[in-house]
């Protein structure tokens, strides 16, 4: 069991792992052991997140999002099998904490009026340098 906040916890039965062969440093030991994780959460089935969550969730996940409702993460940094399964729970409690926040709500404000009067006059300014750049009369 995850367990990501006191009132939430993700079940085991909501959490597949599967471990293949990572990418980079690591000698032989590339070769031979699989340390990479796929850490694969069902989230749109999960009783444990209300459906707010879920949507925030998806939103954040963006890519990470299967069409089946289910939040992917893989982990391939470290050497060790059981830091990159540390890690992925990590990211995923991380990611289920940041969908718990709503988002605050904009409150709409108004420019004050000396930031209008010094829009309007530096866009006067410019329109002045920019007059100033036409065609040259000869002069008589």
């Amino acid at each position: 069991m995850l367990r990501v906040t006191d009132e939430i916890a993700i079940e085991d039965w909501e959490l597949t792992e599967v471990f293949s062969r990572a990418s980079g440093s690591g000698g032989q030991n590339v070769n031979k052991v699989s340390t990479a994780v796929h850490l694969r959460f069902e989230a749109a089935r999960s009783p444990n997140l209300p459906d707010p969550v879920k949507a925030r969730l998806k939103r954040l996940a963006g890519r990470r999002w299967t069409l089946e409702g289910a939040v992917l993460i893989r982990v391939e940094e470290t050497r060790s099998q059981a830091r990159n399964r540390e890690i992925a729970r990590e990211r995923l409690a991380k990611l289920i904490r940041t969908a718990l926040d709503p988002p605050k709500r904009r409150v709409p404000t108004r420019p004050t009026l000396g930031s209008k009067r010094r829009r309007v006059k530096a866009k006067k300014e410019r329109g002045e340098v920019k007059t100033l750049r036409g065609r040259v009369s000869p002069e008589d």
